[in-house]
Formats: structure tokens, sequence, C-alpha cells
């Protein structure tokens, strides 16, 4: 059985974000490309964003450390620290209102 410090990777990946010329950092903690359930831990500094995407399946966010708005076409909502969000399906970007740490889990379809 693996055990894993989210408080731990939370510091580790928002140093690593100050760093990146991106101001953002990420790391999955359970899963991959070859797994259909997959974890991220993702930094993202204030006043930066992950520009709008679509989502590979099913998805989640949990807000560890910050505050966050979530945008779906005319449809925001802002999140702080505990929050769980399910992702829309639709397109979508993530927006940090101040230096954030969210855990993303995605749920892609079985092929």
């Amino acid at each position: 059985m693996d055990s894993t410090s989210l408080s731990a990777i939370v510091d580790e990946q928002l140093a690593l974000a100050r760093e990146a010329p991106s101001s953002r950092s990420a790391r999955t903690i359970h899963g991959g490309q070859a797994r259909v359930l997959r974890e991220t831990v993702i930094a993202l500094l204030g006043g930066h964003e992950l520009a709008e995407h679509e989502s590979p399946g099913e998805a989640t966010l949990h807000v560890l450390r910050g505050r966050v708005r979530l945008v779906s076409g005319d449809e925001t909502c802002d999140a702080d620290v505990g929050d769980h969000l399910i992702v829309p399906g639709d397109r979508h970007s993530l927006v940090a209102v101040e230096d954030s740490v969210v855990l993303l889990t995605v749920a892609k379809p079985l092929p």
C-alpha cells in the first residue's frame, strides 16, 4: 500500500511554479496515460490561468491551497481551500485568484 503526503507535494509544486516561466507546475500522483483514473496536483500562481481546454473524461477539482475560479462559457464558480468542484464537460479554464494548488482527478472513458 502506498501513502502520499499531499501537504509536502503542495509545498513542492508551489515552489516549482514560482520558479517556472509558465508560473505553474504539476505532478501526477496516481495513474497516468495507461490508467482510467488519474490524479494530478497542479500549482498555479495568482493571476495566471490554465487556458480554455476540454477534459479527457469525468473530472473533479479539490482546492488544496488558495482560491481559484473555474470558467465555462458564461458560468463561473469561485472556490476556496477545501472546496470540491465537478469540472464541466464543456470547454473550460481555471484561473488562480491567488497562489493556488488543486488536486485534479480524472476518470477517462474506457477504450
